[in-house]
């Protein structure tokens, strides 16, 4: 492969090798096209290197500590029970790192072009690049997917500082192990980070702005939520937020709203997880026509930007801000531009998780909006406590809730929190894929003793047919 790209001409150029971009490149190419991808920092972008996969690597070693701790009710004994915080890091790094030559092996396998700079568009089906070893390059093509993801937001007096007051990337390389940590937002994001520092020992306060923590979840999964968090020592304020923080040497002081009242909390570590804005900036996106809509590219259902030949995939397009929906959509612009028929992406068929102790997973609507949306709903619930492998297992603390049209028995949304609850969600989503009804669901029959049962159950008390409650 030579290092000069400029004059050469490309099928496709993806900006931005994400899960989003580095799949769309392989799915072009797999199907016989030209394609070169240009990253300017990380393959495999924020998900793989600082997002979604180190942070389950961290994750998992607290929730391996957690069960240390329960070892007596196993039957089992353990001394010493202790934490390197250093070599959790240091792990999850390996992690990230391992995920990331793996992207550049399957580049190489698919004969993927790829190069490390930052692209611009220059022109109707011209990428400029300059190269991460200062070349300025060219390239022509057919075809331009855009997808360069998003950030952190950083709200004014809010903003991550590396030293006391971390974003993401800080907390995922913490300097220190926090004594007294402020978590502002409860998204997935939030809460992991509370979840992790939490189960390490750090006094962990979380601040929502919303009237629920994990706001885009169903009421009743929040609360179950909630009140697993409280009984883990989490301190939760809802309906509240951080006015201003007093930044020092060793501490910062916040000033948080509660009940309308302004009150001042002292914490050695603040994590800010309020939200993401899309990397639009420096791209020619709007010179060259492109529509941006609150730092969101605006497109079709197939991604397409309104300009001929430009294309917007994954975090940049909107929500929701999946990585597994940024691959999805990956592929089908990939299919499109290869002159395949493929379907639209239906956004209420995309799963959520989030991986806090306990998990918490969904798909499709919640009942309050199953209700706005003027549905006339059937719903049903079934607790851990009612299924044996759970019991087995000591995760006896959770809940499965279904809500179905009372009129069609569509499955119009699921919604789970407990141990594993990421895994199983997705028998929910292939059954909305399906268009599977409650008779269905009903007429399953899943293998027994498994966590799974209590899908089927769920689906059961629905329709007042619940065994086991």
């Amino acid at each position: 492969m030579s290092d000069t790209f400029s004059g050469t001409s490309f099928d496709l150029v993806v900006i931005g090798a994400g899960p989003g971009g580095y799949v769309a490149a392989i799915r072009a190419a797999q199907l016989g096209l030209k394609v070169a991808c240009v990253e300017r920092e990380n393959l495999g972008g924020i998900c793989l290197n600082w997002g979604c996969i180190p942070t389950k690597a961290l994750l998992r070693s607290a929730e391996v500590y957690h069960q240390m701790h329960r070892a007596k009710e196993f039957g089992l004994s353990v001394d010493n029970i202790g934490f390197d915080l250093d070599a959790i890091v240091k792990r999850s790094r390996g992690v990230a790192k391992q995920m990331n030559a793996g992207i550049k092996g399957l580049f190489k396998k698919n004969k993927v072009t790829s190069i490390m700079g930052e692209a611009k568009l220059a022109g109707k089906g011209k990428v400029s690049v300059k190269t991460n070893d200062g070349k300025d390059e060219i390239l022509t093509a057919k075809n331009i997917i855009v997808a360069t993801g998003a950030r952190a937001r950083q709200l004014p007096g809010l903003e991550g500082d590396g030293d006391r007051v971390w974003t993401y990337r800080d907390a995922l390389v913490p300097k220190y192990m926090p004594k007294k940590l402020l978590v502002i937002g409860s998204g997935a994001i939030g809460i992991e980070f509370a979840s992790f520092y939490n189960t390490l020992g750090a006094d962990t306060t979380v601040v929502e702005v919303m009237d629920r923590v994990l706001p885009v979840e169903d009421k009743d999964i929040s609360a179950f939520a909630k009140k697993q968090f409280v009984k883990q020592g989490m301190t939760i304020h809802e309906k509240s937020g951080v006015k201003q923080l007093d930044r020092s040497k060793d501490k910062v002081v916040a000033h948080i709203e509660i009940s309308g009242k302004i009150e001042k909390h002292e914490f050695d570590t603040v994590i800010s997880a309020v939200g993401i804005v899309g990397n639009v900036e420096g791209l020619g996106l709007e010179e060259m026509g492109v529509k941006i809509d609150r730092t969101h590219v605006v497109t079709d259902a197939y991604c397409r930007t309104g300009v001929e030949g430009v294309y917007a995939i994954g975090d940049i397009a909107g929500a929701p801000w999946l990585a597994h929906k940024a691959s999805h959509e990956g592929v089908m612009v990939a299919e499109l531009i290869a002159g395949l028929h493929p379907h639209a992406i239906k956004p209420n068929s995309i799963a959520g998780c989030t991986y806090c102790h306990p998990q918490v997973a969904s798909v499709g609507l919640t009942e309050a909006k199953a209700k706005e949306a003027g549905y006339e709903v059937k719903v049903g619930k079934f607790p851990f406590i009612g299924n044996g492998k759970a019991v087995a297992m000591g995760e006896a603390e959770g809940l499965v809730k279904t809500v179905f049209d009372a009129k069609t028995g569509e499955l119009l949304g699921a919604h789970m929190v407990g141990a594993e609850v990421t895994e199983m969600i997705q028998g929910y989503v292939i059954g909305r894929e399906l268009e599977t009804t409650e008779e269905d669901l009903m007429n399953t029959v899943f293998p027994h003793p498994t966590m799974s049962e209590m899908m089927h159950e769920a689906v059961l008390d629905a329709y007042g047919r619940a065994l086991h409650i």
